[in-house]
């Protein structure tokens, strides 16, 4: 994989970035952060790697550019989410997981396993929640997913939220569905191949049968 800073370096960028942000007394230092890294990367490499945008995948490897922006947001979410499952350090989870909230405004706790392929678009007001998540999921800005009645969506592969959708509680998607722009989904199932419309009180379903160009095939 290209990377704009190398590991150290990298870790060494991050350590510095959150003790700016954060100046308490539990400073971190870039070991904290260089002894998830390697497992970090490579999931930022497989994912970068299926995904059909030269800035993510030139077509001989995986790029990631530290000042790319969604790079930068995925890369977050994900050492966030390491730190957490690796050795439980919540004081650096949350830490990672803030910073990424206030450098790019998503809100994807650590707590939230997402799948080991997504790809935010300038996702800002974007808030992932405790939904169950699979491979090939795009998402877009001002989306949510989360829950109704502590009931949260099972979302199948190839999944999309345009700018402005949202899908919250008991829905159970299928492969390749689609929420249009600004449509909201609520205690509702998709079956495959479709795109949906609207909101619960006035919808409309629209055949899907290609998977969305960004994924490489």
């Amino acid at each position: 994989m290209i990377l704009s800073l190398a590991g150290s370096e990298l870790a060494q960028y991050l350590a510095r970035q959150l003790n700016t942000m954060f100046p308490d007394s539990r400073g971190i230092a870039a070991s904290d952060i260089e002894a998830v890294l390697p497992s970090v990367l490579d999931r930022v490499e497989h994912c970068f790697a299926q995904i059909r945008n030269k800035y993510f995948f030139d077509g001989r490897d995986a790029v990631f550019d530290h000042l790319h922006g969604d790079q930068y947001a995925m890369f977050l979410y994900l050492v966030s989410r390491a730190v957490y499952t690796v050795n439980g350090d919540t004081n650096l989870a949350s830490k990672v997981f803030l910073l990424n909230k206030a450098l790019h405004g998503i809100d994807v706790f650590y707590e939230v396993e997402l799948p080991g392929v997504f790809l935010f678009v300038h996702p800002l007001g974007t808030v992932l929640g405790r939904g169950s998540y699979s491979d090939y999921l795009l998402v877009y800005q001002c989306c949510s997913v989360g829950s109704n009645h502590d009931r949260y969506p099972k979302l199948g592969e190839y999944f999309t939220l345009r700018p402005g959708s949202a899908i919250l509680g008991a829905c159970d998607i299928g492969r390749n569905c689609t929420l249009a722009a600004h449509s909201l989904l609520i205690d509702d199932n998709l079956t495959s191949d479709t795109v949906y419309f609207g909101n619960p009180k006035s919808s409309s379903l629209r055949n899907q049968p290609e998977i969305a160009a960004i994924w490489k095939r």
